[in-house]
């Protein structure tokens, strides 16, 4: 591995992806016990419960780890968007005996902010990511003060020339195969978006800052790969979803280790911005990108009660099943295991 990021303590070209909803800082325990980058997702965490995990992390190991936040712009509260989704849910509410007038509103996802900064900065993490772009001048100069390294992700070369220009120390190249939220921040064009490699050798050449390659990279050959285009680091979230450690729900382990997990695509419709996940029934009769889906993050609330009802019932129906496109290699194992072999995969290469 290059020498990247040594000045942040931090030897690991391993890194495991934070992912919101999937994981807590057992996972991220885990990773960085066996030399990896663990990260822990915080956009859903409130302040109390983002100490709770941090304080359970730092009590287990010193080794660096990541803490990964959203720094999206919530959209202006919207009637006119709320009464379109519930409109469009509503037949979905009356097929399990519930009333559409009471679909819930509300973000479920808030952007990084003091609140948790003030949480964040007695813990001092190694390193601090964001999904989204960057936040405010004034926030980033604030975590930057602490000597984190500040991660963000790119979608394009645009956003990686952007992020660099904004005091990004390293920029995660987000190919179009990576499971979860597109990152993309500087459009909402679709055909923007290109795989991991052939993107990661055009953001290496583009920028003069270490490059994470992100994206379908599930095995080890795909470590090597992703070494040889130039990435200082590899970030892996799918390869460890079916991990012994993952929050994973048995509903969408099952969907990761079937057929099903051959088919994904990208979607609006549980969180109102594209994610890839496996292709279901909503996804299906909504249509992947809907038009209907309020902005960002507004649609997940009125998806809740719908995937509460289905998951008692036993159906994934509607259930966000983030994976990316390489979920056939997902393995039913430790986590340390599996960040050992990927480690050992990009020594050999």
């Amino acid at each position: 591995m290059s020498h990247a990021f040594t000045q942040w303590g931090l030897n690991a070209p391993i890194f495991q992806a934070p992912m919101a909803g999937a994981q807590n800082h057992r996972l991220a325990l885990a990773v960085c016990q066996a030399g990896g980058l663990g990260a822990l997702p915080a956009a859903m965490l409130s302040p109390d419960a983002l100490q709770a995990e941090l304080q359970a992390l730092t009590v287990a190991t010193r080794a660096p780890y990541n803490v990964n936040f959203f720094c999206h712009s919530p959209p202006a509260p919207s009637l006119e968007a709320q009464a379109r989704w519930q409109q469009t849910l509503a037949p979905y509410y009356r097929e399990f005996g519930l009333d559409p007038s009471d679909m819930p509103g509300g973000p479920g996802r808030v952007p990084f902010g003091h609140d948790s900064a003030d949480v964040l900065e007695a813990f001092r993490p190694a390193v601090v990511s964001f999904h989204f772009g960057l936040p405010a001048p004034d926030l980033l100069a604030r975590v930057k003060s602490w000597g984190s390294l500040v991660l963000s992700s790119a979608t394009t070369v645009a956003e990686a020339q952007w992020l660099q220009a904004h005091g990004a120390d390293a920029i995660i190249a987000q190919g179009l195969e990576a499971g979860g939220h597109r990152g993309m921040f500087l459009t909402e064009d679709l055909s923007t978006q290109i795989g991991t490699f052939a993107l990661l050798p055009q953001i290496v050449r583009a920028v003069q800052l270490p490059v994470i390659a992100a994206g379908g990279i599930a095995t080890v050959q795909g470590v090597a790969a992703a070494k040889a285009l130039g990435a200082s680091a590899v970030q892996m979230g799918t390869a460890y979803l079916c991990s012994h450690e993952a929050t994973t729900s048995a509903l969408h382990r099952a969907a990761l280790q079937s057929p099903a997990a051959q088919h994904t695509a990208l979607t609006n419709v549980f969180s109102g911005r594209p994610a890839r996940g496996i292709v279901n029934r909503l996804m299906r009769e909504l249509g992947s990108l809907c038009a209907q889906a309020p902005a960002f993050p507004m649609a997940t609330a009125g998806i809740a009660p719908l995937r509460s009802a289905a998951e008692a019932q036993g159906s994934s129906d509607f259930t966000p099943l983030w994976s990316g496109q390489n979920a056939s290699v997902c393995r039913t194992a430790a986590a340390a295991d599996i960040t050992r072999d990927f480690l050992r995969a990009w020594h050999a290469a």
